[in-house]
């Protein structure tokens, strides 16, 4: 199932709204030399490749789009990242398809516009094992960005704060991602062993 605005714009433009090496900079753990990830929807790979870079832990991607699984293992494959998994999955409707807690971070950026945000908050406390961390960026509603969702469905900072308590994790904190990405906001949180 599609989220709410699933369209993607042309690739060079979606790269021109976010530094994705320094966001996931910001975001990552400091020890992720053997991160074991998960990225909901991959879409171009903009943060695919600079996430494989940084870890040699397996990066399993997920989209629900045929064309853009193509690219990315395309990217991948010229890239060397034998530590990349692409997968073509409605991870809306039929989950990770990952195990219970065997990842240490999982990214959800650009999808908590979605009807049920917290149900894809819980699958991502699922399969993160205790002490793995969520990373989420969203278009921020306070201000016109050239791009995203129409301002009536994007959710504030709180809101996706909430959803993301909601689903169990604990230690929910803003980030502030500066430069590397002005129309956007971040956040993180933990799993710990119970929710």
């Amino acid at each position: 199932m599609k989220g709410r605005e699933s369209g993607m714009p042309d690739e060079v433009l979606w790269a021109s709204f976010f530094n994705a090496g320094a966001i996931l900079d910001h975001l990552l753990p400091p020890d992720r030399e053997r991160l074991d990830a998960v990225e909901f929807g991959c879409g171009y790979g903009t943060f695919t490749l600079p996430m494989a870079k940084r870890t040699r832990g397996r990066v399993t991607a997920l989209d629900i789009e045929p064309a853009m699984v193509a690219r990315v293992q395309e990217q991948v494959r010229k890239a060397g990242l034998d530590h990349v998994r692409i997968e073509l999955r409605d991870f809306v409707e039929q989950g990770t398809g990952l195990g219970d807690a065997t990842q240490d971070h999982a990214m959800i950026f650009n999808l908590l516009h979605i009807e049920e945000p917290t149900a894809l908050l819980r699958e991502a406390w699922r399969v993160l094992r205790p002490d793995g961390t969520l990373s989420v960026i969203h278009w921020r509603s306070d201000i016109d960005t050239p791009r995203g969702p129409p301002l009536g469905i994007r959710p504030h900072p709180k809101q996706c704060a909430a959803w993301v308590a909601d689903a169990g994790f604990v230690g929910v904190h803003a980030v502030a991602l500066g430069d590397s990405a002005p129309f956007h906001f971040g956040m993180t949180g933990l799993r710990t062993e119970c929710a």
